[in-house]
């Protein structure tokens, strides 16, 4: 590793440690860059310098025909929306055949001048709105095309406990690093949430955090451009002054450049974390640790790097409390499911069910089936098998209750159960029953006419006999 790759870390202040904090300074004698005095060291700076050399030329990797196209392919297959100028992925291919060589010689000379993003609003499972970004097929082009670039001398030095937007890491795989971590005793997790973060992000000290290892002024410049490109929304174009919006290629390296700081604060302190984009979770071994880690981060969060810690949603809780990437840690490290996953995985399959939808059955099997399939898959890891048989009743009883509603009148509904073997004098008490259509779908004759064997024919994905 170069002595680039060991110094990334951008100066900071002498660390704010709590008296009885788990861990202390790791010292690596001549890797330590701060000074007792609370200076840089010459070695970081030395550093930042050689590694500002190696990048002079970064545009021209960039604006390289094969990274460029290699850009392209992966913007098309990501699909997405069309930004402000209203080109599609689909139209993309043609331009960039076209103008690839007008693309390149823009990018070089500096020259290159980006769109406005097109502002979307989407709802968050937690309330509120997350404010996203759609960039021009074109500038998402370019975006790729730096974040290929730029990825590969970041991606050596980034923490080795953060996990989101990087290649060959998953979610699973923070998820399991959670868990060794409690399985080795460390009980207490505090769980810090930052508040809005790819919208508080100050892109001042961003830009001076890529300038200590970028050394191409042009690449920095257009950075730059992009950061304070305007948004559009409801008609009106309006300057951004700080953040990186949410929906364009770049945030997500950009995010990590940030929060690495973070990362490498938290490693210098010897805490053990995990951190999965703005997810992060630190586990000490006791209650009162995890107030003072807490109350010791959240002031270097807020007044080093600038950002917000949300007082509300940030806690001190039990691994079995937590709702990290969806799951809980059950004792001796196992998986669980968070009760707020199944709380909000009901609550779409109880859309996709309305008994007011007026689609066929085959349709709704359908829709359904897919989103039974993916959060599975997600899932697979955690210990669920009896909530998962009682998630899969629930469900059952939401289609029978769909398909009596399908029936309409009393002769509706003896046909149809007297056609799945139900004998006519039980249908026909059913079907004449004042009860409504939830309770009508709990009867012995609807369980009867509608049993497993109906589901499986029907082609209901099955969560019990996927699952494990």
């Amino acid at each position: 590793m170069t002595k680039a790759g060991k110094y990334h870390t951008a100066p900071r202040q002498p660390s704010l440690w709590a008296e009885g904090d788990e861990g202390s300074p790791v010292v690596r004698g001549d890797d330590v860059f701060i000074k007792p005095n609370g200076r840089v060291s010459q070695q970081w700076l030395t550093a930042c310098a050689e590694e500002r050399a190696l990048t002079q030329d970064l545009m021209s990797r960039v604006a390289d025909l094969s990274n460029l196209a290699a850009a392209l392919q992966q913007v098309v297959q990501n699909g997405g929306s069309p930004g402000v100028d209203g080109m599609t992925v689909s139209e993309l291919k043609d331009w960039f055949n076209q103008h690839y060589r007008s693309l390149q010689s823009s990018l070089r000379q500096g020259s290159y001048q980006p769109e406005g993003v097109r502002g979307v609003e989407i709802p968050k499972s937690d309330g509120g709105f997350r404010q996203l970004g759609i960039p021009t097929c074109k500038d998402r082009l370019v975006q790729q095309a730096i974040s290929q670039v730029l990825g590969k001398r970041y991606e050596p030095v980034f923490s080795a406990f953060s996990y989101g937007f990087r290649p060959g890491r998953s979610a699973h795989q923070a998820l399991a690093q959670a868990a060794e971590y409690v399985r080795q005793g460390y009980c207490q997790v505090i769980d810090l949430d930052l508040e809005k973060f790819f919208d508080t992000v100050c892109q001042d000290r961003l830009m001076w955090l890529l300038g200590t290892r970028v050394g191409d002024k042009r690449l920095l410049r257009l950075i730059g451009k992009f950061l304070r490109a305007g948004m559009m929304q409801e008609g009106l174009m309006s300057q951004r002054t700080k953040g990186t919006p949410q929906g364009s290629p770049l945030s997500p390296l950009l995010s990590n450049i940030v929060l690495d700081e973070l990362d490498k604060e938290l490693e210098a302190r010897g805490h053990r974390f995990v951190r999965y984009a703005d997810d992060l979770i630190i586990l000490v071994k006791s209650k009162a640790a995890a107030l003072r880690v807490q109350a010791s981060i959240t002031v270097y969060i807020e007044g080093r790097l600038r950002l917000k810690v949300n007082r509300h949603k940030s806690r001190v809780c039990r691994p079995y409390a937590l709702n990290f990437l969806g799951h809980s840690i059950l004792y001796g490290g196992r998986l669980g499911l968070s009760r707020a996953s199944e709380k909000r995985f009901k609550a779409k399959l109880r859309c996709l069910t309305r008994r007011n939808r007026g689609i066929s059955l085959d349709r709704l099997v359908k829709e359904i089936n897919p989103v039974l399939r993916g959060w599975l898959r997600y899932f697979r890891g955690a210990s669920m098998r009896k909530r998962l048989a009682a998630l899969e009743s629930w469900l059952r009883h939401r289609i029978r209750c769909f398909r009596l509603k399908q029936c309409k009148r009393v002769f509706g509904i003896v046909r149809f159960l007297s056609g799945l073997g139900v004998p006519r004098w039980r249908a026909w008490r059913l079907g004449l029953s004042g009860k409504g259509w939830y309770r009508l779908a709990a009867s012995p004759p609807s369980h009867e006419a509608m049993n497993l064997k109906w589901f499986a024919e029907i082609g209901l994905f099955s969560l019990t006999q996927n699952y494990g």
